[in-house]
């Protein structure tokens, strides 16, 4: 099978680690009929090879979907791909799983991936195609509530972290977890998330909005 990736550096050494067994080939443009199963991980980021997705007929294409809907993407453009073409969960941290957080447009898109998938030897979930999925949504707000905590002066960022991982198990503090994740994209999730619900639970802490900004300077 040949499998395709474009990301982020870590993003696709996670997706490395995650398909050992298989190889993985740089994205080119010029190559892209070859492709059995194309991995776009910085999606969220980089929509621009959507065209290019669009005209293929088959095989399977994967983009990072957390920071934006598939539907809507797809609504700018008009035009309904004829590929299997389905969202995941590709933030840092959450690609080398043991379950892929998926969605997708339809019932076939998902059925397909979830064949592909299999001879891969991965197992998938799918879930509704919402900005934020699941998981990066439950986990950016822990994140954001955290900075909340220490912007009120009620514990220090060491104290939040270890207190999250003895006292509920997690695998990370949340401050541990941003620092993986990437302050940019908990930020920036967090932002899509608050402009697509309105929600005051993803509206984002002023401190962690001052330090998203000083990363930039």
């Amino acid at each position: 099978m040949n499998i395709s990736v474009k990301g982020q550096a870590n993003q696709v050494e996670e997706l490395k680690a995650l398909l050992k067994d298989h190889s993985l080939t740089e994205f080119k443009i010029n190559e892209i009929g070859k492709y059995d199963v194309i991995f776009d991980l910085d999606f969220d980021d980089n929509p621009d090879n959507l065209p290019y997705y669009l005209d293929l007929d088959k095989g399977l294409v994967v983009v990072g979907s957390v920071k934006l809907q598939l539907e809507e993407i797809l609504a700018e453009t008009g035009v309904s791909p004829k590929c299997a073409l389905i969202g995941m969960n590709t933030l840092p941290t959450f690609i080398n799983r043991s379950l892929l957080e998926c969605c997708a447009l339809n019932e076939e898109d998902a059925d397909q991936a979830q064949k592909i998938f299999k001879n891969l030897n991965l197992e998938s979930r799918f879930v509704n195609s919402r900005v934020g999925l699941v998981t990066p949504r439950i986990v950016c707000m822990i994140i954001n509530e955290a900075y909340f905590t220490v912007q009120e002066g009620t514990a220090t960022r060491e104290d939040i972290d270890l207190g999250m991982k003895l006292g509920t198990a997690y695998p990370k503090g949340p401050f541990e977890w941003c620092k993986q994740i990437g302050i940019d994209n908990v930020y920036e999730t967090l932002d899509a998330l608050y402009q697509d619900t309105k929600d005051e639970r993803y509206k984002i802490c002023p401190l962690l909005k001052t330090e998203y900004l000083k990363s930039f300077v």
